[in-house]
Protein backbone atom coordinates (compact mmCIF):
# COMPACT_ATOMS: atom_id res chain seq x y z
CA UNK A 1 0.00 0.00 0.00
CA UNK A 2 2.84 2.35 0.90
CA UNK A 3 4.59 1.62 -2.40
CA UNK A 4 1.44 2.39 -4.42
CA UNK A 5 1.16 5.76 -2.68
CA UNK A 6 4.74 6.70 -3.68
CA UNK A 7 4.24 5.51 -7.27
CA UNK A 8 1.08 7.64 -7.55
CA UNK A 9 2.93 10.69 -6.20
CA UNK A 10 5.77 10.21 -8.69
CA UNK A 11 3.32 9.77 -11.58
CA UNK A 12 1.39 12.89 -10.57
CA UNK A 13 4.58 14.96 -10.27
CA UNK A 14 5.72 13.73 -13.69
CA UNK A 15 2.35 14.62 -15.22
CA UNK A 16 2.41 18.11 -13.71
CA UNK A 17 5.98 18.73 -14.87
CA UNK A 18 5.13 17.44 -18.33
CA UNK A 19 2.09 19.71 -18.65
CA UNK A 20 4.00 22.74 -17.43
CA UNK A 21 6.80 22.07 -19.93
CA UNK A 22 4.28 22.02 -22.78
CA UNK A 23 2.76 25.35 -21.84
CA UNK A 24 5.67 27.61 -22.81
CA UNK A 25 7.66 29.81 -20.49
CA UNK A 26 5.89 31.99 -17.97
CA UNK A 27 6.98 35.65 -18.02
CA UNK A 28 7.47 37.52 -14.76
CA UNK A 29 4.44 39.38 -13.32
CA UNK A 30 6.04 42.74 -14.18
CA UNK A 31 6.41 41.75 -17.83
CA UNK A 32 5.83 44.37 -20.53
CA UNK A 33 2.76 42.40 -21.68
CA UNK A 34 0.96 43.46 -18.50
CA UNK A 35 1.54 47.18 -19.13
CA UNK A 36 0.62 49.26 -22.16
CA UNK A 37 3.68 50.54 -23.97
CA UNK A 38 4.08 53.22 -26.59
CA UNK A 39 3.84 51.85 -30.12
CA UNK A 40 7.14 51.30 -31.95
CA UNK A 41 7.25 51.64 -35.72
CA UNK A 42 8.39 48.80 -37.98
CA UNK A 43 8.33 47.73 -41.61
CA UNK A 44 4.89 47.96 -43.19
CA UNK A 45 3.49 50.76 -41.02
CA UNK A 46 1.72 53.49 -43.02
CA UNK A 47 2.07 57.04 -41.64
CA UNK A 48 0.64 60.46 -42.43
CA UNK A 49 3.31 63.10 -41.88
CA UNK A 50 2.37 66.76 -41.98
CA UNK A 51 5.01 69.49 -42.15
CA UNK A 52 3.09 72.69 -41.49
CA UNK A 53 3.40 75.21 -44.32
CA UNK A 54 5.12 72.65 -46.60
CA UNK A 55 2.49 70.93 -48.75
CA UNK A 56 5.11 69.11 -50.86
CA UNK A 57 6.41 67.29 -47.78
CA UNK A 58 3.01 66.55 -46.22
CA UNK A 59 1.70 63.15 -47.36
CA UNK A 60 1.48 59.45 -46.56
CA UNK A 61 4.66 57.43 -46.08
CA UNK A 62 5.33 53.70 -45.60
CA UNK A 63 8.15 52.28 -43.49
CA UNK A 64 10.21 50.14 -45.88
CA UNK A 65 11.21 46.53 -45.30
CA UNK A 66 14.63 47.87 -44.28
CA UNK A 67 12.95 49.96 -41.56
CA UNK A 68 13.53 53.33 -43.26
CA UNK A 69 11.27 56.16 -44.30
CA UNK A 70 12.16 57.80 -47.61
CA UNK A 71 11.63 61.52 -46.93
CA UNK A 72 12.09 64.29 -49.53
CA UNK A 73 15.16 66.51 -48.94
CA UNK A 74 16.45 64.18 -46.21
CA UNK A 75 16.68 60.78 -47.92
CA UNK A 76 16.23 57.65 -45.84
CA UNK A 77 15.38 58.25 -42.19
CA UNK A 78 15.58 55.35 -39.72
CA UNK A 79 12.00 54.77 -38.47
CA UNK A 80 11.95 51.15 -37.31
CA UNK A 81 12.12 50.86 -33.52
CA UNK A 82 11.19 54.50 -32.90
CA UNK A 83 7.96 55.86 -31.48
CA UNK A 84 5.91 58.39 -33.43
CA UNK A 85 7.09 61.10 -31.04
CA UNK A 86 10.74 60.15 -31.58
CA UNK A 87 10.26 60.15 -35.36
CA UNK A 88 8.68 63.63 -35.23
CA UNK A 89 11.64 64.93 -33.21
CA UNK A 90 14.09 63.30 -35.62
CA UNK A 91 12.39 64.96 -38.61
CA UNK A 92 12.27 68.37 -36.89
CA UNK A 93 15.99 68.18 -36.11
CA UNK A 94 16.92 67.10 -39.65
CA UNK A 95 14.69 69.70 -41.36
CA UNK A 96 16.02 72.49 -39.12
CA UNK A 97 19.55 71.89 -40.43
CA UNK A 98 19.29 74.32 -43.34
CA UNK A 99 16.06 73.17 -44.96
CA UNK A 100 13.19 74.82 -43.04
CA UNK A 101 13.21 77.57 -40.42
CA UNK A 102 11.36 76.42 -37.29
CA UNK A 103 9.85 73.21 -38.74
CA UNK A 104 6.66 71.89 -37.14
CA UNK A 105 6.01 68.21 -37.85
CA UNK A 106 3.07 66.00 -36.97
CA UNK A 107 3.04 62.24 -37.60
CA UNK A 108 0.29 59.71 -37.05
CA UNK A 109 0.00 56.00 -37.79
CA UNK A 110 -2.68 55.26 -40.37
CA UNK A 111 -2.22 51.49 -40.68
CA UNK A 112 -0.61 49.29 -38.04
CA UNK A 113 0.89 45.85 -38.65
CA UNK A 114 -1.63 43.04 -37.98
CA UNK A 115 -1.69 40.47 -35.18
CA UNK A 116 -2.70 36.81 -35.51
CA UNK A 117 -4.97 34.71 -33.31
CA UNK A 118 -5.52 30.96 -33.51
CA UNK A 119 -6.77 28.08 -31.44
CA UNK A 120 -10.01 28.06 -29.48
CA UNK A 121 -11.63 31.22 -30.88
CA UNK A 122 -14.60 31.27 -33.24
CA UNK A 123 -12.84 33.05 -36.15
CA UNK A 124 -9.06 32.51 -36.05
CA UNK A 125 -6.97 34.56 -38.44
CA UNK A 126 -5.24 37.88 -39.09
CA UNK A 127 -6.69 41.06 -37.57
CA UNK A 128 -5.90 44.76 -37.64
CA UNK A 129 -3.99 46.02 -34.64
CA UNK A 130 -5.12 49.10 -32.74
CA UNK A 131 -3.16 51.02 -30.13
CA UNK A 132 -3.41 49.67 -26.53
CA UNK A 133 -5.12 46.46 -27.70
CA UNK A 134 -5.75 43.94 -24.92
CA UNK A 135 -6.10 40.18 -25.18
CA UNK A 136 -9.81 40.41 -24.31
CA UNK A 137 -10.37 42.85 -27.18
CA UNK A 138 -8.41 40.59 -29.55
CA UNK A 139 -10.64 37.62 -28.64
CA UNK A 140 -13.73 39.80 -29.21
CA UNK A 141 -12.45 40.67 -32.70
CA UNK A 142 -12.08 36.94 -33.37
CA UNK A 143 -15.72 36.27 -32.44
CA UNK A 144 -15.14 35.17 -28.85
CA UNK A 145 -14.02 31.91 -27.25
CA UNK A 146 -15.22 28.47 -28.31
CA UNK A 147 -16.81 26.34 -25.59
CA UNK A 148 -13.54 24.38 -25.20
CA UNK A 149 -11.30 27.44 -24.67
CA UNK A 150 -8.99 27.74 -21.68
CA UNK A 151 -9.92 31.19 -20.39
CA UNK A 152 -7.36 31.20 -17.58
CA UNK A 153 -4.20 31.56 -19.68
CA UNK A 154 -3.04 32.45 -23.16
CA UNK A 155 0.06 31.66 -25.21
CA UNK A 156 1.69 34.50 -27.13
CA UNK A 157 4.64 34.43 -29.50
CA UNK A 158 5.94 37.99 -29.67
CA UNK A 159 7.14 39.18 -33.08
CA UNK A 160 10.32 40.49 -31.47
CA UNK A 161 11.00 37.58 -29.09
CA UNK A 162 10.30 34.46 -31.09
CA UNK A 163 9.57 32.15 -28.13
CA UNK A 164 6.00 31.40 -27.07
CA UNK A 165 5.22 32.56 -23.54
CA UNK A 166 2.30 31.77 -21.24
CA UNK A 167 0.32 34.63 -19.71
CA UNK A 168 -2.08 34.18 -16.81
CA UNK A 169 -5.37 35.97 -17.41
CA UNK A 170 -7.14 37.94 -14.71
CA UNK A 171 -9.74 40.70 -14.74
CA UNK A 172 -7.55 43.13 -12.79
CA UNK A 173 -4.42 42.79 -14.96
CA UNK A 174 -4.92 42.96 -18.74
CA UNK A 175 -2.49 41.38 -21.19
CA UNK A 176 -1.55 43.80 -23.97
CA UNK A 177 -1.04 42.66 -27.54
CA UNK A 178 1.63 44.06 -29.84
CA UNK A 179 1.56 44.18 -33.65
CA UNK A 180 2.92 41.03 -35.22
CA UNK A 181 2.07 38.90 -32.18
CA UNK A 182 0.71 35.40 -32.66
CA UNK A 183 -1.87 34.56 -29.99
CA UNK A 184 -2.82 30.95 -29.31
CA UNK A 185 -5.86 30.17 -27.19
CA UNK A 186 -5.47 26.67 -25.81
CA UNK A 187 -8.04 24.03 -25.00
CA UNK A 188 -9.08 23.50 -21.39
CA UNK A 189 -8.51 20.03 -20.00
CA UNK A 190 -11.25 19.91 -17.36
Amino acid sequence: MHLIYHVRRILMATLILGLSACSGSLPPPGSAAYTATEYRLAAGDRLRITVFGEENLSREYVVSSAGDLSFPLLGDIRASGTTVTELQAQLVTALAKGYINDPRVNAEVLTYRPFYILGEVKNPGEYKFSDRLTFTQAVALAGGFTYRADQRRVFIRRAAGGQEETYVLSSDRPVYIAPGDTIRVGERYF
